[in-house]
């Protein structure tokens, strides 16, 4: 049994190197190489996706997203854990969770 892994503000987020994605019409296609399966990505979700092909915090997702788009920060804060934390429950990013400095 795995220990449920919490990811915070101050959360390290990357991509996981076992995929390899691609871009169509704004939207990104996610091919997890391990397993074989397609997973899907809409505009904000393949905003995510770039903003962490290199290590981000989620502090900082969420701050590259509100100045992107037009949302609240409460709902923009819930919608951005809610997507990495299934992105972390399928494999597809590793998350790491370093004591804030």
């Amino acid at each position: 049994m795995s220990a449920q892994l919490i990811i915070s503000e101050h959360s390290r987020v990357v991509v996981s190197r076992e995929q390899v994605y691609s871009e169509l019409q704004g939207e990104a296609v996610i091919l997890d190489i391990k397993s074989g399966v397609y997973y899907g990505l809409n505009q904000v979700g393949a905003s995510i996706w770039n903003l962490i092909q290199v290590p981000k915090t989620v502090k900082e997702i969420q701050a590259a997203l509100l100045a992107e788009y037009d949302v609240e920060p409460d709902i923009c804060d819930r919608e951005v854990m809610a997507l990495l934390e299934d992105l972390a429950a399928k494999g597809l990013i590793q998350i790491t969770n370093d004591a804030p400095a």
